[in-house]
């Protein structure tokens, strides 16, 4: 796969479909490579007439890591958030929103459909409120405003993101993996089966070292952003929301509130899905994505 320069980075990318076909960029969430984002979503939209662009944020995948910035201690983080000290870190969700426009700049894309899963709904939330002339549209996908008081994650699925494996043996981290998958995962009208985890976990984990690092720095860098359910009142972009019925690690209210902060958004809440994207799952994200951005092109950016 190529790399591009953006932002004074560089990022793995991958591109679908015909050059001259109208773009949709798709951001992967907190420590996932872009190969989460499944291939048949990729060439279903292709299919349906769009270049899609999927990369790896950065300090995760084959991008550049960020280890010049130095080390995001998380517990220290985590603490002060509660007690509501001021928290910096290395960077913020608005750095990452720079990196998606920069790609865009590096592939001579004037605009595109920006779509964003969990901490990249957060990016891509911010794309189109700092980008707004490179927004399109946005899908803002199992994500949140960061509003204070929405309700947290589940303590089991938080806990299943932010702890490390035991070790760095290949079983041990398929093993985690898989685990971490279930808890946060799709029960059970649309959960992957174990060979389906198991092939996932292979893919990521044989493509590119553990960086605990990097994990770190961005999860610090999640908790460092301000909430975001102000800014979303400018968004003039056309937006979708699009959240599971029974995330257990971003709940529901957080795609409602979502929607209620940007004018016009539509919601589409879908019952029995979690925080994933399992083959079951392919056919329900290509129907309301390619839907939502063919009637965004045939409306002129008007929905």
């Amino acid at each position: 796969m190529p790399q591009i320069k953006a932002n004074g980075l560089s990022f793995e990318y991958e591109s679908f479909g015909h050059e001259p076909d109208p773009a949709i960029l798709f951001i992967m969430g907190f420590s996932a490579q872009m190969t989460q984002w499944p291939v048949e979503l990729c060439t279903g939209l292709a299919s349906r007439g769009y270049r899609v662009i999927r990369f790896d944020n950065r300090d995760v995948g084959l991008s550049e890591k960020l280890d010049r910035l130095g080390q995001a201690n998380v517990m220290e983080a985590f603490a002060k958030v509660a007690s509501g000290q001021p928290l910096t870190s290395p960077y913020q969700l608005n750095d990452m929103a720079a990196d998606a426009a920069g790609i865009l700049d590096g592939l001579h894309i004037k605009d595109a459909h920006i779509v964003g899963a969990s901490m990249g709904g957060m990016i891509a939330q911010l794309v189109a409120v700092n980008h707004p002339a490179k927004t399109r549209s946005l899908t803002s996908i199992m994500s949140t405003t960061g509003r204070p008081g929405l309700p947290p994650a589940k303590p089991e699925a938080m806990a299943a993101l932010t702890q490390p494996p035991a070790n760095l043996e290949r079983e041990t981290r398929i093993a985690h993996a898989m685990k971490v998958w279930r808890i946060i995962g799709s029960q059970p009208s649309y959960a992957a089966d174990d060979a389906e985890l198991r092939a996932s976990a292979e893919r990521e984990i044989d493509r590119t070292p553990y960086n605990a690092a990097g994990i770190a720095r961005q999860l610090v860098g999640i908790l460092a952003s301000p909430p975001r359910h102000d800014m979303l009142k400018d968004i003039k972009a056309p937006t979708l929301v699009i959240h599971g019925g029974d995330d257990p690690l971003v709940p529901v209210e957080g795609g409602k509130d979502t929607a209620a902060s940007i004018p016009g958004a539509r919601l589409k809440i879908v019952p029995g899905m979690g925080h994933d994207f399992t083959s079951k799952l392919v056919p329900v994200y290509l129907r309301e994505i390619a839907d939502f951005v063919c009637e965004v092109d045939s409306h002129g950016k008007k929905v």
